[in-house]
């Protein structure tokens, strides 16, 4: 009986030294830093994710001519171009618009009680029509130059751009009838960029 119950002592003792000595054992910390710096930080191992690898179609490398092409897609002179055309177009169809809808066209202010033929109707709607087209063209031009040189300028695309580029533009504009009429179109043209990139951004 004695014996039994040292056995148990001896027993209970045992099991209690690992468990009383665990405590006092101190496992080195987790350094969560410098896990993170190498999942996404400065450590990070940059690896190039190409089509192939991720299981799309492979890319072909691009020519010089495609790059040159690229180039001048993107240059300053291209989009004034491209938005000089398409002010043209949209002044055009703005001004044939407006003019359709003026029940004055083809109106002599000499003798307003003649009725105009179709032709003269047609002649002022294309005069009309032909005016528009040429601001609208000369006011995008501005707008997409300044906008690209202000943005290589800067290094920086964002809607600051636009806002620059819409004063200078209707100060430029607005100069030509006085100081006052250039600080209004500054201030009008900066104002209606900013809503136009608060609206698409």
């Amino acid at each position: 009986m004695a014996a039994s119950m040292g056995e148990a002592g001896a027993a209970a003792s045992d099991l209690q030294g690992p468990a009383s000595a665990a405590p006092g054992m101190e496992s080195p910390p987790i350094q969560y830093s410098l896990i993170l710096e190498h999942l996404i930080g400065d450590k990070r191992a940059v690896k190039e994710l190409s089509p192939g690898i991720m299981g799309g179609l492979p890319m072909p490398m691009k020519s010089d001519e495609q790059k040159m092409i690229e180039r001048g897609m993107e240059s300053c002179a291209f989009k004034a171009v491209l938005a000089c055309v398409g002010g043209f177009v949209l002044g055009g169809a703005f001004g044939v618009f407006t003019a359709g809808i003026d029940t004055n066209v083809g109106f002599d202010p000499k003798d307003p009680l003649r009725t105009p033929s179709a032709r003269e109707v047609l002649k002022d709607m294309g005069q009309r029509g032909m005016s528009y087209a040429k601001n609208f063209a000369v006011i995008g031009a501005m707008f997409s130059c300044t906008e690209c040189v202000i943005e290589s300028h800067r290094g920086v695309s964002d809607w600051k751009n636009a806002v620059y580029s819409g004063c200078v533009t209707g100060g430029a504009i607005g100069f030509r009838a006085g100081l006052k009429a250039g600080v209004l179109g500054c201030g009008g043209f900066a104002a209606f960029s900013a809503a136009i990139e608060y609206y698409l951004r």
